[in-house]
């Protein structure tokens, strides 16, 4: 059953019951009230005919013998002549009978009493005059005639309500039943189709999360395509150089000599290097990296690094400076990760920082506002020739370059800045770029203290 079907079964449901209920109810207090109101059109003479009967019985010896030598005229009084009445024990057999009207007339038109006697009810008296038959005609028009406009004002309610029940469930259920061709369309693979947002209520937030999710994984799907296509054109180079070499020395004929297997020799230390850094790389993603965290001066770390690049940077005019702001800098982190991250970093702004030019290494510490520990902020900006804005979003993204037709040897394979990424966030920090085409880039690493 459709969702649609079932909140309309629900909502007639509900409407059936209350229109029910409400006629039921209207039709007990009406019936309440008429009664109440024809007993108070003769109180008294009912009053007065129960207390004498009750009377008798209590005098006889709780007994009804003889109850029909009872002169009962004074209590039904001069202006009730044509009254009559009648005392039913409480197996429904006549006690007592007087007046002129009917059996049928008095016990269906009349008034009915219960006689009490010590609490207990002995006996049921009916009255009846043309007054009360009068009252009691009017009752029963006054209570017919209710009971038909109740039922008919119901059912003209009930049909009114399903129909607009039947346009809200349609109403309702319309922004889902849009949504449901586009899931079945994702289902079948059609990755980052859109559903259209009609509403702004929970329908709508549902949508908007399903157009977010559905981008996603058509970036997903993106990214494992272009990581396949990737990953095949990193290898075939070095396989291609490799083989290339092994075919030239069978051809030639002659004995190897050693010059000959360095070309290979290194494209083997680049294909050992791609596994090794993919290894690591599905290690973090997949948060399985395993980590040697120890106390680690970060300052003392940047420098011997800064002294390991020194001599390339020496060789453009770059001057490297290391400015620590903060008394203390010495963090709990796994410092072969964390020299990985930062000579990742360094290398990349002494490579596109132009001669003369300079990298600037600032480490401080930022107090967290709710109370935290805090960070240690690691920036390490260049004046290099920047990026521009539309490659920054993807910057850290597996085999992403800036440039495409940048060669391998000039601009490494892409996946320095996506292992950098993920080391940091093993370390439960984060790192963020800033750059500007012509004046810099500034990398910013936090780490928890």
């Amino acid at each position: 059953m459709s969702v649609s079907r079932k909140l309309f079964v629900a909502m007639a449901s509900f409407i059936v019951a209350m229109s029910l209920v409400f006629a039921f109810v209207t039709q007990i207090v009406l019936r309440d009230s008429l009664d109440l109101m024809v007993k108070a059109a003769r109180r008294k003479e009912m009053g007065e005919l129960s207390n004498r009967f009750a009377r008798y019985y209590e005098k006889n010896g709780s007994s009804w013998d003889g109850v029909r030598q009872v002169n009962v005229g004074k209590e039904i009084g001069t202006d009730n002549r044509d009254a009559s009445f009648v005392l039913l024990s409480r197996n429904q057999k006549i006690l007592y009978a007087a007046g002129d009207a009917s059996y049928g007339s008095v016990t269906k038109m009349g008034i009915r009493s219960g006689v009490r006697v010590g609490g207990e009810t002995i006996a049921f008296l009916y009255y009846y005059d043309p007054g009360v038959a009068y009252i009691s005609r009017l009752r029963m028009g006054i209570r017919d005639s209710t009971t038909f406009l109740l039922f008919a004002g119901a059912t003209v309610f009930v049909l009114i309500a399903l129909l607009v029940a039947y346009w809200l469930s349609k109403r309702l259920t319309a922004p889902l039943r849009l949504l449901i061709p586009v899931i079945d369309r994702l289902g079948k693979g059609e990755f980052g189709v859109q559903a259209p947002v009609v509403t702004e209520d929970e329908y709508g937030k549902v949508a908007k999360a399903f157009n977010k999710m559905s981008k996603q994984l058509r970036r997903a799907e993106d990214v494992r395509r272009n990581l396949v296509a990737d990953v095949a054109h990193e290898l075939r180079t070095p396989l291609t150089i490799i083989r290339g070499k092994l075919d030239l020395v069978q051809q030639g004929g002659r004995p190897i000599a050693p010059e000959s297997l360095l070309p290979m020799q290194d494209e083997l230390i680049r294909l050992t290097r791609l596994v090794d850094d993919l290894h690591q790389l599905s290690l973090a993603e997949a948060k399985k990296l395993p980590l040697e965290r120890q106390p680690t001066d970060i300052p003392a770390l940047l420098r011997r690094i800064i002294d390991r690049i020194t001599p390339d940077a020496d060789s453009k005019g770059i001057e490297i400076t290391l400015t620590c702001i903060a008394d203390s800098a010495t963090i709990h982190v796994d410092p072969n990760r964390m020299t990985q991250v930062f000579f990742n970093l360094l290398v990349n702004a002494v490579r596109y920082t132009p001669e003369g030019g300079s990298v600037n290494v600032t480490v401080e510490k930022e107090t967290a506002r709710n109370g935290g520990s805090g960070v240690l902020r690691i920036v390490i900006a260049d004046t290099g020739i920047g990026i521009e804005p539309e490659h920054l979003p993807f910057l850290f993204n597996r085999f992403y370059r800036t440039d495409g037709a940048r060669t391998r040897n000039s601009g490494g394979m892409g996946l320095g800045l996506a292992i950098a990424k993920e080391f940091v966030l093993a370390h439960n920090g984060t790192i963020e770029v800033e750059s500007r085409p012509g004046q810099g880039t500034a990398f910013t690493v936090n780490l928890p203290l």
